[in-house]
């Protein structure tokens, strides 16, 4: 398949709400999901989601294992995720340092939900469900915020913990995960 171009904030398909996928399993859908995890992996993303390389469509993925973008970060496994719904548990938040493809070179901390269940489809159609907390929390959080027009950056309540990776952690050792 092939690394696409991951559009940058700022671009008017980021603000947009994605449309639901209506088709699953297609050659169409298989080729989309391909392009988006040759296209994470080149640029050691935690996930992306479809409209990042243009696609207006509800289709994130995500994944962290050994990633040196998030070096510290807990696992979280490989999914596919179409048409995802999201129930918050709780009103328990953390705040923790964010990064994203479409805002290259600044990080930014931001308060998620520490716990919550995710619903939606994997690519052929069939039913997804799960209960999660933490960074896994937090990263399924990030992508579906994409599929709604929201970049992380928008979630930043102190612009003070907002800057260039490179000035925030001159140390890249010390990149904290998130």
């Amino acid at each position: 398949m092939a690394v696409r171009t991951v559009l940058r904030m700022g671009h008017p398909l980021l603000l947009q709400a994605a449309a639901p996928v209506q088709s699953f399993g297609t050659a169409e859908l298989r080729e989309l999901v391909a392009d988006m995890d040759d296209t994470m992996r080149a640029l050691s993303g935690a996930g992306i989601a479809a409209p990042q390389i243009g696609v207006s469509l509800r289709v994130v993925i995500f994944e962290v294992t050994h990633n040196p973008r998030y070096p510290q970060a807990e696992p979280v496994p490989y999914t596919v995720l179409i048409n995802p719904t999201l129930d918050l548990l709780g009103d328990e938040r953390d705040e923790a340092w964010e990064g994203c493809l479409s805002v290259p070179g600044l990080r930014g901390v931001v308060a998620r939900h520490t716990n919550l269940r995710y619903r939606g489809f994997d690519l052929d159609g069939r039913p997804l469900d799960r209960t999660v907390t933490g960074f896994h929390a937090r990263v399924v959080q990030h992508e579906v915020d994409h599929l709604d027009g929201i970049l992380y950056p928008q979630r930043v309540a102190d612009l003070r913990w907002f800057g260039f990776e490179d000035e925030l952690f001159p140390d890249r050792s010390a990149l904290p995960p998130g």
